[in-house]
């Protein structure tokens, strides 16, 4: 599972053009939201899509979407879980 972490933060990079941020800089287990890598709803929106484009993901309910996107890990779990 440690390439798909890899590869999500990598994707989370490009897809919110954080250019300013390496793979190396996004701690597994740091918080996506808030005080943590500071993202907001735009993003998530962003994440959404994501998950659907790349891994065959669609989230039927919104409010599945904050412990999906807590961290890497948790986005990383959920895919492993759920890919198609």
């Amino acid at each position: 599972m440690s390439d798909l972490k890899e590869e999500l933060k990598g994707k989370i990079i490009e897809q919110l053009n954080l250019e300013d941020l390496t793979v190396t800089e996004i701690a597994d287990d740091e918080v996506l939201f808030g005080d943590g890598l500071g993202l907001d709803s735009i993003d998530a929106l962003e994440l959404i899509v994501m998950l659907d484009k790349d891994y065959g993901i669609k989230l039927a309910d919104p409010k599945e979407g904050k412990a999906i996107f807590e961290s890497v890990n948790s986005m990383a779990a959920y895919i492993e879980a759920n890919r198609k």
